[in-house]
Parts: C-alpha cells; structure tokens; sequence
C-alpha cells in the first residue's frame, strides 16, 4: 500500500493558525500545520465565532447548574451553552464525512476531557466537564476518532490518532464508492493484523460480517461492517498485542528466510516486546524482508503502512 486516501479532519480553526480566541490571538499547534497538513484536508470551525461572538470577545466559563456543566459569558451571565452545541448540527452533514477531528483543550466550547466546572460564586465546584460543541459533537458521531490538542503530545495517543483517522478515510473511499462484496473482502485482508493489533475479538467480528456480504444486501453489510471497523480500531493496542502480530506476520515469512534472518527478525519482535526498542525496528525489519524476497502481501497490510513514513510516529520507545 504505497497510496493514502487522504483523510478530512475538523480542527478547531485556532489550531490552524486562525486569530480566533478570545484575546484575538490562535493555538497554531505545530503537529498539525507543519507534519499532517501535507496529508490531510481540513474542516476549521470556531464555534464561538460562528455564532456571533466577537475577537476579542469577553471569556466563557463551564458553569454548574442542578448537576449539569453550562457555558456561560462572564460579561453578562448569558448563557451560550445550546447556540455552541448546535454548530454542530448546522454542520452535520460535513461532520459525517470527515474522518477525525482536533479540538482545542480547555476550550468551554471545544475541551473534550477535564474540563474545570465553576459555581454561581466563580469558585471551582466538585468534578470536571466538557465544551459544548465538543460533547454534541461526540454524541453525534461517537465513532468519530476526537482528540484534543494537549493530548496529542503523547506519543502513544497521537500514533493511535493518526492511525485511526487514516483507516476511516480508507473505509470512507470504499463505502462511497460503487463497492463490491468482492471489494470488502479484499478491503478486510488488507487490514487483518491492523485489526488484530488493537482486538482479536473484533478481527473475528468484522471477518464475521464480510463472510455474509455475498448473501445479504450490500449496504446493510457495509453500515455493520463500517460500524464493527470503527469500533475495533478505536481500542488502544498495547506492546504485547504488537508483539503477536509481529509473530504472526512473522511466521507467514519465516519459510523464506535462512536462520540467520529468522534469529534477527525474532530477535527485533522480542526486543521491542521488552520494551526496549520502538516498534519501527521490527516493522523496518519485517518490510526489509518482505521486499527482499518479494512477498506480496506485505504491500498490502495496512499494519505495516497506517501511514505515510514522514510522519514518524513508530520512533519513541513508548510505542
């Protein structure tokens, strides 16, 4: 798999670049507009802009209110929290197409995770909340791969982002396409470590639909499919379940290689699985082989090419 469909992300438009926060300045996260913008199409949107807040514009704040976390203006006490929330469903039909998206953290209207919650009196009440827009957008579309900012600085979370999204987009160029039953089962061979590198359980799933899509309607076998794809890719992997799919695809080569490359390649799995080495050591070594004796299946496992190379998200340790 040398090409990428190209995925259409949403990004809280400050991210980008766009002086829209609320003292007139942007968030441009350098992850975004320096390494993924050459891959991907984008959907900027600022809620906050969009429904007639000025730049720069007085802060919003996540207030308790009977339980519930609601955004309100600290100028005049308005409450904004419905108008934020139903940018979302003006651009619903967009946000169905799109394949990830990046919000702002500690953003009332985009933060996704922890959000601080304050009382009438401006003082920190007792649990967390989040943004308006973000909490409708993920009601909407919960499948939708949704980080945010802050966290992408992780390694282990941004590789899994950027995994997920990729995947989306290669699902979303076969189902809007004029697709074949024949088209999904080629589609779901090209993903099987891919799929059982983050749950074995759902690889049997999705083999599961597939073998029904000769016998039943095409479009109801491709939603259950899409449905049972996004879900598996959205567990997080772990080192031994990357382990065993290197084994896997190891012992699908191991018959080509003499001892001594079968030693290394086993050596590399075994490292990595300690923890001492990246995943791309093993992943490098595996490709190398794979185009040195010409396996052609290689070029087609997704797991071994999620993503373009440039993008360097195998390298850390962590991974």
């Amino acid at each position: 798999m040398n090409a990428y469909e190209r995925p259409v992300l949403g990004v809280s438009s400050c991210l980008l670049g766009a002086p829209v926060r609320y003292n007139g300045g942007h968030s441009r996260y350098r992850f975004l507009t320096d390494e993924l913008d050459r891959h991907v199409d984008w959907l900027p949107i600022c809620p906050e802009t969009e429904i007639g807040l000025g730049v720069p514009r007085p802060t919003l704040r996540l207030q308790d209110s009977d339980g519930a976390g609601r955004v309100i203006s600290s100028a005049d006490g308005a409450d904004r929290t419905d108008e934020l929330a139903g940018v979302a469903d003006q651009h619903l039909k967009q946000l169905r197409r799109l394949d990830g998206y990046v919000l702002k953290n500690k953003s009332p209207s985009c933060g996704l995770f922890a959000l601080p919650v304050f009382d009438d009196n401006g003082d920190l009440a007792r649990g967390t909340g989040r943004g308006a827009f973000a909490d409708r957008l993920t009601r909407l579309l919960p499948n939708l791969p949704v980080e945010e900012q802050g966290r992408l600085s992780d390694a282990v979370l941004r590789e899994h982002f950027a995994e997920r999204v990729f995947a989306h987009a290669r699902l979303r160029a076969l189902l809007e396409g004029d697709w074949t039953a024949r088209d999904l089962v080629e589609f779901h061979t090209r993903h099987k470590l891919q799929l059982m590198a983050h749950s074995p359980d759902g690889y049997r799933e999705t083999g599961r639909i597939v073998a029904r899509a000769g016998l039943e309607d095409l479009e109801g076998v491709g939603a259950s499919y899409g449905e049972a794809f996004r879900r598996t890719l959205a567990v997080k992997s772990s080192r031994g379940k990357h382990a065993n799919v290197l084994q896997h695809a190891f012992g699908m080569i191991s018959p080509r290689l003499d001892d001594a490359r079968r030693h290394d390649l086993l050596a590399e799995i075994e490292t990595y699985r300690r923890g001492d080495a990246p995943l791309s050591l093993p992943i490098a070594l595996l490709r190398h082989h794979c185009a040195a004796e010409d396996v052609a299946w290689a070029n087609e496992q997704s797991y071994l090419r999620p993503y373009p190379d440039s993008l360097r998200l195998r390298h850390p340790v962590a991974v």
